[in-house]
């Protein structure tokens, strides 16, 4: 069996549910894999604070259902009942989240024994198992939007590494596109503003870095009335400076004050 949610909810060699509310209830299972999740947490993701009177009961019948669509795709007795709710049994390499936790963690090791060209890789390897928004096309309540979430954040700072880890073996150029899109994409976000800095530094763009950090000086101020940290302000001098730390080697540059 394999289970994919880093994107469209997918089931090799089956035939997902169709019904929404049993697409829904997998969803949960599997982002709570071999964890019990309660009955009340099953019905308050399904129905939210004003479910059916007969919610326990069509949540059995979802069970049941989602039983029977396990077994026909050859996946055995996945769903277990216990006191105080369900269980979905997912074995080693049989979820895709799973795997891009997995991978990311054996990068981020290799990041801080300072492989870096390794752990551009494996993080790039990692983050190539998303698919687009995870659950995409499910339809979730509280529980699963606030495990997507966290999920999100998780992404984020995988690709945040992956970007330093490119960072110190050299590869500003190739980065700068992908970083003026994060950018766009989180205008207020402090490392990204600096690596996209960094990287067009590097690249001898010092007035676009300058300019880089310039906007976020105002995009800050605008929208919350701060200012950068000492951290980016710093690195703002550095520039104007043209420090020798800011250059390449990168191992002794200063982007490791950059993220933390």
């Amino acid at each position: 069996m394999r289970f994919t949610v880093l994107g469209p909810l997918g089931m090799e060699s089956g035939q997902l549910p169709s019904a929404p509310k049993q697409r829904q209830l997998l969803a949960l299972l599997l982002l709570h894999a071999d964890t019990v999740v309660t009955v009340d947490d099953c019905v308050d993701e399904l129905w939210g604070e004003q479910p059916p009177m007969s919610a326990h009961s069509t949540l059995q019948t979802y069970v049941m259902n989602l039983r029977k669509v396990l077994r026909t795709a050859k996946g055995g007795d996945r769903i277990s009942t216990r006191e105080r709710g369900y269980a979905l049994r997912v074995e080693p390499g049989e979820l895709d989240l799973d795997d891009f936790h997995r991978i990311a963690a054996t990068g981020s090791e290799a990041f801080a024994a300072g492989r870096y060209p390794e752990a551009a890789r494996l993080l790039r390897s990692a983050l190539d198992m998303w698919r687009g928004p995870a659950l995409v096309d499910v339809q979730v309540g509280s529980i699963v939007r606030a495990r997507l979430e966290g999920l999100h954040e998780v992404r984020l700072a995988v690709h945040e590494e992956r970007v330093e880890a490119d960072l110190r073996v050299g590869r500003h150029r190739e980065l700068l596109s992908e970083l003026r899109v994060l950018v766009r994409r989180y205008p207020t976000h402090e490392n990204l503003r600096a690596q996209l800095a960094l990287a067009l530094y590097r690249s001898g763009r010092i007035t676009e870095a300058l300019a880089a950090l310039r906007q976020f000086r105002s995009t800050l101020a605008e929208r919350f009335g701060l200012e950068p940290s000492r951290r980016l302000q710093g690195l703002e001098q550095a520039i104007l400076r043209a420090e020798p730390a800011l250059d390449l080697p990168v191992d002794r540059g200063p982007s490791h004050l950059l993220v933390s």
